[in-house]
């Protein structure tokens, strides 16, 4: 058994499983047991039991944004004026209510929090920032950069190498 912070318990088997699924969550259980060579039941306990741990949080499609016409996809990084504990709190529930913002997270740095903001084109994009952003309660300051080419997507966690576990 591996012997690492946050994949304690896990094999081999259970590391390849992960691979296969961030490759392709909808691979059916048949061929993932072929990929890793283990039955299909087995497969099916332990891909549950890595969803019980939570190490599998669950599943979703990739959607192309220019597909669904949003071609502009900004970082924000938004700098809080107070950083009360209510303070916080308001604003990151505020965000939470934002479709435009894709992704939130807390950060250390120069600001406090850095957004992933999708918007149809410039001008949409502008309003969400003055109008959305902007009104957002306890933000002091908001610097944009939008992205011109995604040179290399999420596409997955990076894992150990199954060989150097048990299995």
């Amino acid at each position: 058994m591996m012997k690492k912070a946050g994949i304690e318990g896990l094999d081999g088997y259970d590391i390849r499983i992960l691979a296969a699924l961030q490759e392709d969550a909808r691979i059916s259980n048949v061929a993932l047991s072929e990929r890793v060579n283990l039955s299909p039941s087995q497969c099916s306990r332990r891909i549950a039991r890595l969803e019980q741990t939570g190490l599998v949080r669950g599943y979703l499609a990739r959607l192309d944004p220019a597909a669904l016409g949003l071609d502009v996809i900004a970082l924000v990084t938004v700098s809080l004026k107070e950083h009360g504990e209510e303070a916080v709190q308001a604003f990151q529930n505020a965000v939470l209510d934002l479709p435009e913002v894709l992704e939130c997270a807390l950060t250390t740095g120069d600001a406090d929090y850095l957004l992933r903001v999708a918007a149809p084109d410039l001008k949409s994009f502008s309003d969400i920032v003055m109008h959305r952003l902007m009104a957002l309660p306890n933000v002091g300051n908001l610097r944009s950069s939008i992205i011109l080419n995604q040179i290399k997507p999420l596409a997955g966690l990076p894992l150990p190498n199954p060989s150097d576990s048990s299995s």
